[in-house]
């Protein structure tokens, strides 16, 4: 599996590799666990992986999202 550095990366990974579609509810949930700092999962992923990556994940979940709704103008490489 290549290193998850870039949303083209992520991307693959979580639709290609693991085969989860990207839909809206998935997105939409995982962006309210991911964002609540709080919560006994997302702690898990900072101590897993660190709060930077998640950072990269929220912004990637939000370029899915924004992409669902139809907007492909800002494809960043967050």
């Amino acid at each position: 599996m290549r290193p998850l550095r870039t949303y083209d990366d992520w991307k693959h990974c979580i639709t290609d590799i693991c085969k989860v579609p990207l839909t809206a509810n998935y997105v939409a949930a995982r962006l309210k666990e991911l964002r609540d700092t709080e919560n006994f999962d997302t702690k898990k992923f900072v101590g897993s992986w660190g709060e930077p990556h998640r950072q990269r994940v929220v912004a990637w979940f939000e370029q899915a999202e924004r992409e669902l709704a139809g907007d492909t103008s800002s494809k960043d490489e967050a």
